[in-house]
């Protein structure tokens, strides 16, 4: 981290710090609780943060919250040990300390931030596509709350982003139970799965795939109505892709369509065309 946090805690200017952060170096020797006036305790804590020393920041942190209870200093001081739990990867306890200080502390000037990092707290928990997907549907949650709460803040439009990023990996994950069905013939469940896709994650890179398996399905099982149908839908929102190519030359192959009367320079849909097309055709 190459800039030093200021001295006075204007949180603002660290909210949006690289999320991803190593653990620092810890203290060598045990320390007795630092003593001594509470602007010193606060600044020496910022200072052992900006050096990455986090048992020293969480000690004199610690130190001033138990030392000057009722100052102002002890609020900040609460808010900057969340945020050191957080920069330790700590997740569980700084989501539990600045759970603590947004019931303590709702109209502080830097309530947004706190909702900020919480919400970060869940984002970097985030499992993989292989794992349950709890967290993921925890973190949007979170980041909706910053998003609902403060809209017109830097905050909201970074949880934006990630609220996307967290739905694609939702749909992820719909993709991957879908395409394990399909390959033991639970060819039912499949189709939920992928539709699932379609209906409800629109918005991501996952849906021309979605189709496509989909029209794979459908033709397994003998429906070429639906599978014509899917691939045309395919074919309008998503005329270039791999996933059209494929689909179509499965048409083909079952002389369902020729590949002379593949349409070519399809133009782009209008928004909310792919939706209504979709609970048009099916």
């Amino acid at each position: 981290m190459s800039n030093r946090l200021p001295r006075a805690l204007f949180l603002g200017t660290i909210a949006l710090l690289p999320l991803l952060s190593g653990c620092g170096a810890t203290d060598e020797n045990a320390k007795q609780a630092p003593t001594g006036p509470v602007e010193g305790l606060y600044n020496n804590g910022v200072d052992a943060l900006n050096a990455r020393r986090f048992s020293t920041a969480d000690d004199q942190f610690a130190a001033v919250e138990q030392n000057y209870p009722f100052s102002s200093w002890a609020v900040n001081a609460q808010l900057m040990s969340g945020y050191s739990l957080y920069l330790q990867n700590k997740y569980t306890e700084a989501i539990g300390t600045l759970d603590r200080f947004i019931q303590l502390h709702p109209a502080h000037r830097d309530i947004a931030y706190a909702y900020y990092l919480r919400a970060l707290c869940y984002y970097e928990q985030i499992a993989d596509i292989s794992r349950d997907q709890k967290g993921t549907e925890q973190a949007m949650n979170a980041l909706r709350e910053v998003v609902n709460r403060y809209p017109d803040t830097a905050y909201a439009q970074d949880a934006k982003l990630k609220i996307d990023l967290c739905f694609d990996h939702l749909a992820g994950k719909e993709m991957e139970i879908g395409r394990y069905y399909q390959t033991q013939h639970l060819y039912e469940a499949a189709i939920g799965r992928f539709q699932r896709v379609v209906d409800d994650f629109q918005t991501t890179n996952h849906v021309p795939e979605a189709l496509a398996r989909l029209t794979e399905v459908y033709l397994v099982l003998g429906l070429k109505d639906q599978a014509q149908k899917t691939a045309a839908v395919l074919g309008y929102n998503y005329p270039g892709s791999e996933w059209y190519e494929a689909s179509y030359a499965q048409l083909v192959d079952d002389g369902i369509a020729r590949a002379s009367d593949k349409a070519q320079g399809a133009e782009p849909p209008q928004r909310g065309f792919f939706s209504r097309a979709w609970h048009a055709m099916f």
